[in-house]
């Protein structure tokens, strides 16, 4: 009951001081609010990006010419710029030499492409696909209507295609799209499966994209046309890490890479590409902590400040209360509520508009709205740190009051 009455008393000095409350707490809101709503866009940002780079499979990764990410400097670019393509020959030798590997495809791109079918057309935005049979589980690519094509498509260049889902939306709104046929580059080719749909990642489609088999992507544009990619399978989560450094190992000796230069193709995985895009956050979280700690520094310097102006303006009132046989310890902690009262209050604001604006500025981005719980959780806990530590002087001041001198301050 006691420390009821003590927070109906805390409460009701705050509320007839609304103004200076408020006041009190605003650098806490700014504080709380910076470092919710980072987190927030950053927790979005990740859960867009890792939705989009988990396009392969289960313990695939992906051999290519350029790395992941590529610096922005002139001297980066002109490096892997330079760098000799993987050609069809190099995928085929690896392959016959990772023998322990679950599945080894090949795929090569073309990108912006107009697809038609009749007096219907896409926009030429469209993604051309030549690859091999393996590239489907590697890529997690699922036939939802129809079938795949297979080596004997591949050895007879059959022209035929697998659509995503966007395409097939696109180009059939109202009529199963197997079996009719399609154009690209003027050349027909015969729908034979529509592809599972994948959603969007980033605000941009990942099923619109036509695959067709890589020995006919070969004969449409030639097989020097583009660099080859080529994704790996293990058989499992043991013989993974060991199945990439052989692919690479295999890789340098067919490229002719001498033993003191660099790889000139990149390796890449799910892991390897949420790795560095959280090395990437971390800058932006850092940013957000250091921002936040200066706001509830001097947030709680305010805190401190005000306190102590309370203190002042109540001298009277305390020495009333324990002339009446109110105790140190129950002014020490009426004072304290009061600044942890105010610390929370702040917080929460903080927290409810910082989640509010991260997820504005996140749709942006076309990615799914998040509480980022961890956070929230770490905002309540700051708050009701900053209120102990900067509202225990003013207490400790207010608890300590001499009730004769209180009564005769003017």
């Amino acid at each position: 009951m006691k420390l009821l009455e003590e927070l109906r008393i805390a409460y009701t000095s705050l509320k007839t001081n609304k103004l200076r409350s408020f006041l009190t707490i605003l650098g806490i809101i700014v504080g709380i609010f910076s470092i919710i709503a980072i987190s927030t866009v950053i927790q979005m940002l990740q859960n867009s990006i890792e939705n989009g780079v988990s396009q392969l499979g289960q313990n695939t990764f992906q051999i290519q010419k350029y790395p992941v990410i590529v610096g922005m400097g002139h001297q980066d670019r002109s490096k892997f710029r330079n760098r000799k393509d993987i050609t069809i020959e190099q995928y085929e030798k690896l392959k016959s030499l990772l023998t322990d590997a679950q599945a080894v495809g090949a795929e090569q791109w073309q990108f912006a492409k107009v697809i038609k079918h009749g007096n219907s057309e896409t926009n030429p935005n469209v993604s051309l696909c030549g690859c091999t049979p393996e590239a489907f589980p590697n890529n997690k690519w699922n036939v939802d209507d129809g079938r795949e094509f297979n080596d004997r498509d591949i050895s007879k260049y059959e022209r035929v295609a697998v659509l995503g889902y966007d395409v097939s939306k696109k180009l059939f709104p109202f009529t199963n799209p197997i079996g009719e046929t399609i154009k690209v580059e003027n050349k027909k080719l015969k729908v034979i499966g529509v592809l599972e749909k994948q959603g969007a990642s980033f605000g941009r489609s990942q099923d619109n994209f036509v695959v067709i088999p890589i020995s006919t992507f070969q004969d449409f544009y030639g097989k020097r046309s583009q660099s080859v990619n080529i994704t790996v399978t293990a058989k499992d989560k043991e013989s993974y890490e060991p199945l990439i450094e052989k692919a690479e190992g295999y890789m340098r000796l067919i490229r002719k890479v001498k033993p003191n230069e660099d790889d000139d193709f990149g390796i890449f995985s799910n892991q390897s590409i949420l790795t560095q895009i959280n090395s990437i956050t971390m800058g932006a979280k850092i940013g957000a902590y250091v921002i936040a700690a200066i706001a509830l520094l001097a947030a709680g310097v305010g805190i401190m400040n005000i306190m102590l102006v309370s203190v002042t303006e109540r001298t009277k009132e305390i020495g009333i209360r324990k002339a009446i046989g109110a105790k140190s310890k129950s002014i020490l902690t009426q004072f304290l509520f009061e600044a942890v009262t105010l610390s929370l209050l702040g917080g929460l604001i903080g927290i409810v508009f910082g989640v509010l604006a991260g997820n504005i500025a996140g749709s942006f981005l076309s990615a799914t709205a998040v509480v980022p719980l961890d956070m929230v959780v770490v905002g309540v806990f700051l708050c009701v740190i900053v209120g102990i530590i900067f509202g225990t002087y003013p207490a400790y001041k207010a608890s300590n009051l001499d009730p004769i001198e209180a009564l005769r301050y003017e």
